[in-house]
């Protein structure tokens, strides 16, 4: 017993130190030249024995000893961020959420037999101030918010029990409900990532995010001023630039979000659009593909897969040339290990506690309310839906490329006989995935995806499997150099 408790409490003083020495690394990496980083990378090393986070160590290491544009982007970071925001980042994200979390995350994983999700999306409010054009929200019920109580809830038992210390907040339009600053307030050790239209992200909100420093708005555009205007509403454009312009002004970590479609594919992964994003202050990019949802779905809407195909080889250059962090959910799936819906790595949770597989599946089995985040996760519906997505090889698995991971527009077939067989309700009170034009238009849609991405999966990506996250390491100066030859 007395053995025991030494032993934890050791633990307990290295990963203390650990941490410290990590976040000594970050917060030098502003002025620090790489060759003393690398140095504290090998200091860092002799303080973990965790065997994951001694490969992110040499992952990094890696990074620095070519001078990656990421690590570039990292300086840059540190450099123009205000003393806030760049506290929060090191601490909330980079310390709690990826490091002591995942410990935290382990340790329920041995206790329970699976693991909980990394983060959270949460819809506190469906109320907007916009009508874009094919939004994928639009339809849910706006008159009902997540009550506070529950929310504050939900991410206390998080934190405690799975480690979670980041959540991305969407709607609706979150600037709209005024409590949440002090929900991001009372939850300060958790670093929040924000989806919003911009507009109403004026000088003082800009200042009160920077006095925050735990919330990272991104920012939604479909291309320059004609492309979001035209989906968004006449003058929302100058409004999401102004409101680049405050945030940047107030020192806060900020990014753009896209959907691409049919219409604005090759716009929005041009050279002139990510100049001019990086140009405008942000740090970060997420790519969306737009998916036929809601009451008034349009197929023709969609992209094509030849133009998803083009987004994956151009985030590929991208990350390995420019200081801009780029993110894609769907090409991205060889890094994340295919599909990361219901509670693998994430889960959403609507206006009115529906407990979503994910953002774009508006189905749910369950609902918060009076349940634990970890009653929720043990429904079969979603432990089934864990066991298809990781079974590599079983017939009845998502798919064994994990460059089409999407149970909506990949597998379509998944998402349908999974609704079937535990009788999910929707949760926007349509049903067009599962019937009818939609549905028949998506199983051709996969049926093309699959004829592009299957050669490219057995070609470039499938000799990363399974250890594929290791591919993040390899990439630093191999990988990307490989995966561009060939793409």
């Amino acid at each position: 017993m007395q053995e025991r408790l030494k032993d934890k409490i050791k633990n307990k003083i290295k990963d203390y130190t650990y941490r410290q020495a990590l976040k000594g690394i970050i917060a030098l990496m502003s002025r620090a030249s790489n060759e003393s980083l690398i140095k504290m990378t090998y200091l860092a090393e002799k303080m973990t024995g965790v065997p994951d986070t001694l490969e992110q160590v040499a992952a990094l290491r890696k990074y620095f000893e070519i001078d990656h544009p990421s690590v570039r982007l990292g300086k840059k970071v540190l450099s123009k961020l205000s003393r806030n925001c760049r506290k929060k980042l090191i601490e909330n994200f980079f310390i709690h959420a990826g490091v002591s979390g995942i410990a935290k995350h382990k340790d329920y994983a041995r206790k329970y037999g699976y693991e909980p999700p990394w983060f959270l999306l949460l819809s506190p409010t469906m109320k907007c101030n916009l009508n874009c054009r094919g939004c994928s929200t639009r339809e849910f019920d706006s008159r009902n918010d997540l009550p506070f109580d529950e929310m504050d809830r939900i991410l206390t038992e998080g934190k405690q029990d799975m480690g979670i210390h980041f959540v991305a907040t969407l709607g609706g339009e979150m600037f709209i409900r005024k409590d949440m600053f002090e929900f991001y307030k009372k939850h300060r050790d958790v670093y929040f990532q924000i989806y919003t239209n911009g507009t109403l992200i004026d000088q003082k909100t800009a200042k009160r995010l920077a006095g925050l420093g735990n919330v990272a708005p991104m920012l939604s555009v479909e291309g320059f001023e004609e492309e979001t205007d035209c989906r968004r509403g006449k003058g929302v454009w100058k409004k999401v630039m102004q409101a680049m312009d405050n945030l940047k002004k107030a020192g806060v970590l900020f990014g753009y979000s896209c959907t691409m479609t049919r219409n604005n594919a090759e716009l929005i992964i041009s050279d002139k659009f990510f100049d001019f994003m990086m140009a405008k202050g942000c740090y970060v990019g997420w790519y969306f593909q737009y998916i036929p949802i809601g009451k008034n779905p349009d197929l023709s809407l969609m992209a094509t897969p030849e133009q998803r195909n083009e987004l994956r080889k151009k985030l590929i250059q991208v990350r390995a040339t420019r200081e801009i962090f780029v993110g894609d959910f769907w090409n991205d799936g060889p890094y994340v290990q295919g599909c990361i819906a219901g509670g693998r790595n994430y889960l959403h949770i609507n206006n009115k506690g529906g407990v979503e597989p994910c953002g774009f599946v508006h189905f749910a089995v369950d609902n918060i309310s009076g349940k634990t985040l970890r009653e929720v996760l043990e429904n079969p519906f979603y432990k089934e839906m864990r066991r298809r997505i990781q079974a590599t090889g079983a017939p009845d698995a998502y798919s064994d490329n994990m460059l089409t991971p999407c149970m909506i527009i990949d597998q379509p077939w998944v998402l349908r006989d999974l609704i079937k067989k535990y009788g999910v309700s929707s949760t926007d009170g349509e049903d067009g995935l599962l019937k009818g034009e939609i549905a028949a238009g998506l199983d051709d849609y996969s049926r093309r995806v699959h004829a592009i991405y299957d050669p490219i999966w057995e070609r470039e990506y499938k000799k990363f499997h399974p250890a594929i996250r290791k591919l993040s390491e390899s990439s630093a100066e191999k990988g990307v150099e490989e995966i561009e030859e060939t793409a």
